[in-house]
This record gives structure tokens, C-alpha cells and sequence, in this order.
């Protein structure tokens, strides 16, 4: 390991202090370490090109962010939570150093690949804006608006109209966040599904489907479509207007994601959601 990207949390003191106190570590053990804020769109920092690692200091929504940003470079991504226990971040503090130590700078640690997709809009058919997305893409209606129509194709056949508060098509990276929220599913972090999900909907009889990773999911609004919006991972997004479509499909590249040494996807689960732990116990 020769050269390692810290990247903290915008404006928040104990992130950047202890970002600091790592690149100060690293580079007394020979390892070109570079640490940068974490900046919101269009504001993206660039990172050295010979960047073999990144460090992660803050949440499970700096981790998104930088999912956008640099997953499609390959690179292991290593997130440490400097608060509570987070789904993404999933190394505390006081574990970081240890971590580096023993399983980071030798090389012996675990990357999870995480699905990630890719939304664009077209408008009057051609495509008008592009992102990848690790958690969710979103599409909803404002608070005061008419419930949405929403045209949803699976590979170019009609599934259904959708009249409902909105749309999440998830990853199951996602299955634990927004689609938690609104009833759907948890799914195991590291398979190859989507997860379409209609928020509120208007017919009782729609529930959520699980998809394989291989279609594309294709929502366009109506023509009477007012107040509706496209949101990515709960950060970036655009307002649509009516007859816009939004396409939905896998991303070209997945995010590695290092695993926590310490703790599986099971323990996190019962420590985020509160489950009880009555029963056999190992």
C-alpha cells in the first residue's frame, strides 16, 4: 500500500482533526497520504491517480457521496463512523488504528462489491442528466401535489401504472434505508437485485418486487405531472417535468466496500434496528 486518500466530512471539526491525525500516521510509515473535504456537487476535490485506498471519516451519507464520486475508480473504500454505528461506516474510532495496522497496510482485509446503478432522465428523448447511485433512486411528488402517475416498464414490457406518492427503485445496499422507511424489504447487502417499491400507493394490491440486476426499469410521468422530483441517494436530484422519463439500470462498475474485521451484516442489523436478543445466543 503506497498511497491513500483520506477523505472527511465537510466542516465538521472532530472529522477533520481526525483525518488529520491519520495522514500524520501514514506518512510517518512511508505511505503518501492525501486528505481532502468531502465537497457537495459540482465541487468535487480530485484525488491523486495513483490512489490504491480511501478512508472514509464520517457517515453513512459521506460514504454515499463519495460512492458517487470515485467508486467507479475501483479502489477499496474504508469507512470509519465517527459517531453511532452506521450500515456503511462500519469501524469505530477507537478501532481504526488497529484496523490499519493489522489488516489494511498488510493487505489483509475483506471488500465486499456492492451493486450500484445508474439513473438518467430524458426529456423529449434525449438524455438530459446522468448519476450513479449506491442507496436509491427516488421518485416522488411534493408535499402538496396530486398523487403521481407513474408509467413503469421492466425492459421496454408494461408492468403497471403506479398512482402513488412515489417510486424507489433500491439496491440492496438500499433495502435498509429509505425502502426500510416505507415497508419494503431488507435484502442482504452484497446480492444483485433491485427493489421496486411504490411509496403510499393508491391500489392496496401493489407490493414491493424484487428484480434481477440485469433490467432496466423505465418510469415516465404523465402529461398533467406537476411537482415531481428525482432524488439520488437522498443528495442530489432534479425537478421533472411532464412526459420525462427516467431510466434505471445497473451502474458499469461496483463499489468495494471493505468489510469491519469485528462485526458481521447481522450484528449491525440488530444494533441499527433494535432487534431483540432473546433465544440461543452463541
Amino acid at each position: 500500500m503506497k498511497s491513500i486518500a483520506i477523505i472527511t466530512k465537510k466542516q465538521k471539526s472532530d472529522a477533520l482533526e481526525a483525518g488529520r491525525a491519520l495522514q500524520a500516521w501514514l506518512t510517518a510509515r512511508g505511505i503518501a497520504a492525501c486528505h481532502v473535504e468531502n465537497e457537495p456537487e459540482p465541487e468535487i476535490p480530485v484525488l491523486p491517480a495513483d490512489v490504491e485506498f480511501i478512508v472514509v471519516m464520517g457517515g453513512d451519507g459521506t460514504i454515499l457521496s463519495v460512492a458517487r464520486h470515485y467508486g467507479e475508480r475501483g479502489v477499496p473504500i474504508f469507512g470509519v463512523n465517527l459517531g453511532g454505528l452506521g450500515f456503511l461506516t462500519e469501524i469505530s474510532l477507537d478501532e481504526l488504528y488497529p484496523c490499519m495496522d493489522n489488516h489494511v497496510l498488510t493487505g489483509k482485509f475483506e471488500v465486499e462489491e456492492r451493486l450500484m446503478l445508474t439513473a438518467t432522465l430524458f426529456r423529449h428523448g434525449r438524455a438530459r442528466w446522468q448519476e450513479n447511485v449506491l442507496n436509491d433512486a427516488v421518485i416522488n411528488k411534493g408535499a402538496l401535489a396530486r398523487i403521481a402517475e407513474l408509467t413503469t416498464r421492466i425492459d421496454g414490457e408494461y408492468l403497471t401504472v403506479y398512482r402513488a406518492d412515489g417510486l424507489i427503485v433500491a439496491t440492496p445496499t438500499g433495502s435498509t434505508a429509505y425502502n426500510l422507511s416505507a415497508g419494503g424489504p431488507i435484502v442482504y447487502p452484497t446480492l444483485h437485485h433491485l427493489i421496486l417499491l411504490p411509496i403510499c400507493s393508491h391500489t392496496l394490491s401493489n407490493r414491493p418486487i424484487i428484480l434481477p440486476d440485469t433490467v432496466t426499469v423505465a418510469v415516465s410521468l404523465d402529461d398533467k405531472a406537476q411537482d415531481v422530483y428525482l432524488t439520488l441517494d437522498g443528495q442530489v436530484g432534479q425537478a421533472l417535468e411532464p412526459g420525462d422519463r427516467v431510466e434505471i439500470r445497473r451502474a458499469p462498475y461496483q463499489l468495494k466496500l471493505v468489510k469491519s474485521p469485528h462485526r458481521s451484516h447481522f450484528e449491525i442489523l440488530r444494533t441499527k434496528l433494535g432487534w431483540g436478543e432473546l433465544g440461543v445466543r452463541k
